[in-house]
């Protein structure tokens, strides 16, 4: 299992959430509202209000979410950083797994 973390602007986290759910990529996904972005782009330091998404995933179902959220997000670059999840329970696992098999 896999959990991928994306910043993505509030008017579009719900809508890229509902995306990844509805299309079996992420089994869930956490809207995490008010997160303060501070980053360099350009040669430029930007602040930039944005939702964090906290998406759960099973291995097999990465590759794809990961592009199919560079496609849909509103960033040029967006954030797309997984982490193993190398400690879930067995149940929650099978859940996981189930929902983004295709």
């Amino acid at each position: 299992m896999k959990i991928v973390l994306c910043t993505a602007p509030a008017e579009a986290a719900e809508r890229l959430a509902s995306t990844l759910v509805e299309e079996r990529l992420a089994a869930c996904v956490n809207v995490l509202a008010g997160v303060a972005s501070i980053y360099r782009w350009k040669g430029k330091l930007e602040r930039a209000d944005e939702s964090l998404l906290v998406v759960k995933t099973g291995d097999a179902a990465l590759a794809p979410l990961m592009s199919r959220i560079a496609e849909i997000h509103p960033y040029a670059t967006p954030e797309i950083v997984a982490v193993d999840a190398s400690r879930v329970s067995a149940a929650y696992l099978a859940w996981v797994d189930a929902e983004t098999s295709r």
